[in-house]
């Protein structure tokens, strides 16, 4: 299933090693742009979303690459909201200003917890069944949550920023735990070949 274009090879290779951890190409520039659409968005600045873009198509590459095809997906999910998000922030509403910075109601909240308690599971289930994803319930919640983010986001709640940062955990901790979960199969594999191992 993992089938890459041979186009994407340069952007595959490592940049440079951050302690044993190579970082690629396509890692680095999307890191990179993804930072400045942070400092955009904080400035409410339409210019954020064509970064948002480059960054998920990159993303959507390296995700790919690394078998999290629920990351994957979401990239290309999240290149068609950013447009949609882009659109919205430059559109009028009805009293001829662009989209207000607002505050989701306590009942828009638990619409939003809910929403998430359902796309989880059913992300989770999917990835599981359709996909040789080794870490189906890690990929799953990051992927939920972010859909949901994009889309506050888009709309310009305030509440996007708490989804991001919960999301950044979980990933965060779930590729530390896919990395170490992929070092310990590979010693099993060659239990005295190498003292040095590589994580992948």
């Amino acid at each position: 299933m993992n089938t890459l274009p041979e186009w994407s090879e340069p952007l595959l290779q490592p940049a440079f090693t951050w302690w044993v951890t190579p970082c690629t190409w396509a890692e680095l520039i999307a890191a990179v742009c993804a930072l400045l659409m942070v400092a955009l968005n904080m400035r409410v600045n339409p210019w954020a979303w064509p970064l948002a873009i480059v960054s998920s198509l990159l993303y959507g590459l390296l995700f790919w690459s690394s078998r999290l095809y629920g990351d994957a997906a979401l990239q290309i999910f999240f290149v068609v909201v950013a447009l949609w998000g882009w659109w919205q922030w430059l559109q009028p509403n009805p009293t001829s200003q662009t989209l207000p910075v607002r505050q989701l109601s306590a009942r828009g909240r638990v619409r939003l917890l809910a929403a998430l308690a359902i796309a989880w599971p059913a992300t989770g289930l999917f990835l599981k069944t359709y996909t040789d994803t080794d870490v189906p319930w890690w990929d799953a919640f990051p992927t939920a949550a972010s859909m949901l983010g994009q889309w506050l986001l888009g709309r310009k709640y305030i509440e996007n920023w708490a989804v991001w940062v919960v999301v950044n955990i979980v990933s965060v901790v779930g590729n530390r735990i896919r990395k170490v979960h992929n070092l310990y199969l590979k010693r099993r594999r060659t239990p005295h070949s190498s003292s040095r191992l590589e994580l992948r």
